[in-house]
């Protein structure tokens, strides 16, 4: 891979402190997360059937998010938690905001803003690992923190299958320093973003 997301780190002490005292909404949270990540993974394929070289690869993402989804209900479950109904996500929303409009910027914007996403995950998921004191979902969640590194690189990688490295690359940053924005902005919750 000839590039990656680059984000400023913004998960601070106050987020994994807030996710630690109220564990259960995080979960509720990640598990929506995950069903909509898989979900996008199918969307890219239903809304660009003539980017052949995307099907196989955002049908294995989508199957992958799929399993952790189902991975997180069982520890709903564990805990006597139920899915809530969804809630408009203000971070995704954020990031959706600045896709541009035309087809091949749309397509790039969306490959990008979806690995930010990921990249975001990454950094959330590993804080996770690192400070949860039960040592089974510190082990869950960075081996979550590999699976979302691959991810978000993945994006990337296929963004770089359909524009030039420049492009993309004069692109993502302009994504990543918006995604700062918009994450400032969020209160801080016992939420993956």
């Amino acid at each position: 891979m000839a590039l990656a997301v680059q984000l400023k780190p913004y998960s601070g002490e106050s987020w994994i402190q807030k996710v630690l005292q109220d564990f259960d909404h995080f979960l509720i949270d990640h598990a929506a997360c995950e069903r909509k990540a898989s979900a996008t993974g199918v969307s890219f394929v239903v809304r660009y059937p003539d980017r052949d070289k995307i099907m196989d690869p955002m049908i294995r993402l989508a199957r992958e998010e799929l399993l952790h989804f189902h991975q997180v209900c069982r520890l709903l479950r564990k805990r006597n938690l139920k899915l809530l109904p969804d809630e408009k996500d203000p971070y995704i929303n954020g990031l959706l905001k600045q896709i541009r409009n035309g087809r091949d910027e749309e397509f790039l914007d969306r490959l990008l803003v979806f690995g930010i996403v990921e990249a975001r995950g990454t950094e959330r998921f590993r804080v996770v690992a690192e400070n949860h004191p039960d040592k089974e979902l510190a082990d869950f969640y960075m081996k979550l923190t590999e699976a979302e590194a691959r991810h978000h690189e993945l994006f990337v990688d296929l963004a770089l299958e359909y524009f030039d490295e420049e492009t993309v690359m004069k692109r993502l940053r302009e994504l990543e320093s918006l995604e700062f924005e918009v994450i400032q902005e969020i209160p801080i919750r016992a939420a993956v973003h």
